[in-house]
């Protein structure tokens, strides 16, 4: 990674405040079941506006004693299916989250997005690639309610001058989703 997108990445994931607070229970909220909806860009940052919907479920669970969580996402839609699997580890000394993500599309493990909540707001960030170009990831967490919560992903080529939304997911706690 060049020195200034990695300048660029750490001031993104600096500005959100340390909270002064052990951050590790952030997540609890979304443990259980979730009904998703989501919406994708199909080709990000190429100039498209098609997007495909998407409905299926979310299972979130805690692993590590706490300190760290999987989500297990299976969703269909007239694009295909989406199946993929985030695991999300806390880190105590910064007290900062790195959420990772594999698609059993590629089997791969995409790099980490870190950050933290502030405010009932998650913002992560982290540095990827997309068609062989340097990008930063932008992820975050907001609306977060007993029974709801909102995500988005977005993706800048101009390390993060602008950002382009090309994931857009809102999940709702499934009646017999009930909390660990």
């Amino acid at each position: 990674m060049n020195t200034r997108l990695a300048c660029v990445l750490s001031m993104l994931i600096l500005a959100t405040p340390a909270a002064a607070r052990d951050g590790q229970h952030d997540f609890d909220f979304e443990i259980g079941t979730w009904r998703t909806r989501l919406s994708r860009l199909l080709r990000p940052l190429s100039g498209s506006t098609t997007w495909v919907n998407y409905e299926g479920t979310s299972v979130v669970r805690k692993v590590l004693n706490g300190r760290a969580n999987l989500v297990e996402l299976t969703a269909e839609g007239p694009a295909g299916a989406i199946e993929g699997l985030s695991l999300r580890l806390y880190e105590p000394e910064p007290a900062r989250w790195t959420i990772h993500y594999a698609s059993s599309r590629d089997g791969l493990l995409t790099p980490p997005v870190s950050g933290r909540f502030a405010n009932g707001r998650g913002e992560f960030y982290g540095p990827d690639t997309l068609n062989g170009r340097r990008i930063l990831v932008r992820f975050v967490i907001s609306d977060i309610r007993p029974n709801s919560c909102h995500f988005e992903q977005a993706f800048s080529a101009d390390e993060g001058k602008t950002w382009e939304v090309n994931w857009i997911a809102t999940d709702t706690r499934m009646p017999d989703g009930g909390r660990e």
